[in-house]
């Protein structure tokens, strides 16, 4: 599994990443753009990722304008939701109004902040990365 962790936070990135570590390769972005830049270059490669965490809150481009990006980015090559990456927003954002934007701008799930390894792990069953 391919994963871009998208946090700009380091304790919070260094958590998923060492959950996730052992499911395969963990590539790290510290702001929405840097996110559509990895995303951008891994689809010319055509070497999409399988896994996207994605942090809300975070300087330069919040994650909300990153994942419409994104999303942007993969039908630009033919990719349509739900066959792009899975996308996972991670945040500590619990209105209602955020959690209903992420979803309507496609992400795939949505996960409260501290997280926890089941809780990631239970998601990524859900999404079918996971046995």
């Amino acid at each position: 599994m391919r994963t871009l962790i998208v946090e700009d936070d380091f304790t919070s990135r260094l958590l998923i990443q060492e959950i996730l570590k052992t499911y395969g390769t963990t590539h790290i972005a510290v702001t929405g753009g840097e996110a559509v830049d990895a995303v951008r270059a891994a689809l010319g490669e055509n070497q999409p990722y399988d896994l996207i965490c994605l942090d809300i809150m975070m300087p330069e481009m919040d994650g909300q304008q990153a994942l419409r990006e994104i999303r942007a980015l993969e039908e630009d090559h033919g990719i349509f939701s739900p066959d792009g990456c899975k996308i996972i927003m991670t945040t500590a954002l619990t209105d209602m109004r955020d959690i209903m934007e992420s979803y309507h701008n496609l992400c795939d799930a949505y996960l409260n902040k501290p997280i926890r390894k089941e809780m990631l792990l239970d998601e990524l069953r859900k999404l079918k990365l996971l046995p």
